[in-house]
């Protein structure tokens, strides 16, 4: 997805996890990036905030719930058929709390997901967990994900929106100035 750094900010500020995931991606995985870049990813801790728990926990929320009613918005019937359930949608539903825990507990997201997490979602999209394990996990995540935003967690109520508004302005007006 294409994003304007304007909306790009409005999503990190309110804790996308999707678009959160370029702060902390490892450096040596950066193909290219600017000082404005480097900046950026220097004041994560300006961005995200507690709020990013409420969208975890509402994304992880959603699909464990689509989960249950057989809503799922996927075709993968060959999943279904090997496994009784879709394998790779649960892996997906538990790493997103998994990350908001990561997320809410440090103020950071290590990528790839660190063990011993990384194992368990690869042996979950393998169907060597089954469709009730996915849930309990999810299920405590989420509560995890609850407890945190309520006040466990060490980061700030609300992102630094003063601060992302400067950096905003100035990005824009080097951008316009280049291309001036």
């Amino acid at each position: 997805m294409v994003y304007s750094l304007r909306k790009w900010m409005r999503l990190a500020l309110t804790g996308n996890p999707t678009v959160l995931l370029p702060l902390f991606v490892p450096d040596h995985e950066i193909v290219r990036i600017t000082e404005l870049g480097h900046e950026l990813r220097a004041n994560a801790a300006k961005v995200v905030s507690r709020q990013a728990g409420l969208r975890f926990a509402g994304y992880l929320r959603t699909q464990r719930q689509r989960m249950l009613d057989g809503a799922i918005k996927v075709n993968r019937p060959e999943l279904i058929e090997k496994y009784g359930f879709d394998t790779k949608y649960a892996m997906h539903m538990v790493r997103l709390g998994v990350q908001g825990v990561e997320l809410l507990e440090t103020g950071r997201m290590t990528l790839p997901i660190a063990e011993p997490w990384l194992t368990w979602l690869r042996d979950l999209r393998r169907g060597k967990h089954t469709q009730d394990e996915a849930l309990a996990a999810a299920a405590e995540l989420e509560d995890r994900l609850e407890r945190l935003v309520r006040g466990g967690s060490p980061l700030p109520e609300e992102p630094d929106r003063d601060w992302a508004d400067r950096w905003l302005v100035r990005a824009y007006g080097l951008a316009w100035q280049a291309a001036a």
